[in-house]
């Protein structure tokens, strides 16, 4: 499900960590874990989960990535890809995407033309996701809040009502909890 959904998006590279789903800690393993990538792909921007959300690991997700992101910039934090010790590198900035919860967003993004593919990519999850063509295959799987027919309907709402504040289609919502900088005012029409 991971590899289809990182082809439908076009993403170069998906490297998921070991941290184990509703047990992985914030603690110093799984920092290094983070920070390692960090320095290996060396983004600008990281979207990381809610900083606030229905399923625990979310929240935790979200401030274990930003402050991974901090710490990868120092220099007395030493990590190593391949045996090779890797060079600091802190990202300009770090969005926190609005998972289950109706947060308030601080910026939205306009993904009207995108609202298919998003629909297409989180259906590529169909043990997770009611997808029609994949129901009797899963349909021995537990009853969640993400699973039922009701869901994508849900999804479109969501960004439907993001989008409406913004005079848009749709739009995905983000948080932040460092405020972003503008070189020019008129970047925000």
């Amino acid at each position: 499900e991971a590899a289809r959904a990182t082809s439908l998006l076009g993403a170069r590279f998906r490297e998921t960590l070991q941290l184990e789903d509703g047990f992985f800690r914030y603690d110093k393993p799984a920092m290094l874990e983070i920070i390692r990538i960090i320095r290996k792909y060396q983004p600008d921007i990281v979207l990381a989960n809610a900083l606030d959300d229905r399923h625990p690991d979310h929240g935790r997700a979200a401030k274990l990535t930003a402050d991974a992101c901090f710490y990868a910039g120092l220099v007395k934090i030493p990590t190593l890809d391949n045996g090779v010790e890797q060079q600091r590198w802190r990202p300009k900035a770090v969005y926190h995407y609005i998972q289950d919860r109706n947060l308030t967003p601080d910026f939205v993004v306009d993904i009207s033309p995108y609202m298919e593919q998003k629909i297409t990519v989180v259906s590529a999850f169909s043990s997770q996701f009611h997808v029609p063509e994949a129901a009797a295959e899963f349909n021995h799987e537990l009853s969640t809040p993400i699973s039922g027919v009701d869901f994508m309907a849900f999804l479109y709402a969501k960004a439907r009502a993001y989008g409406r504040d913004a005079g848009l289609e749709f739009a995905e919502g983000f948080n932040v909890t460092r405020t972003p900088g503008l070189s020019n005012l008129f970047d925000l029409i």
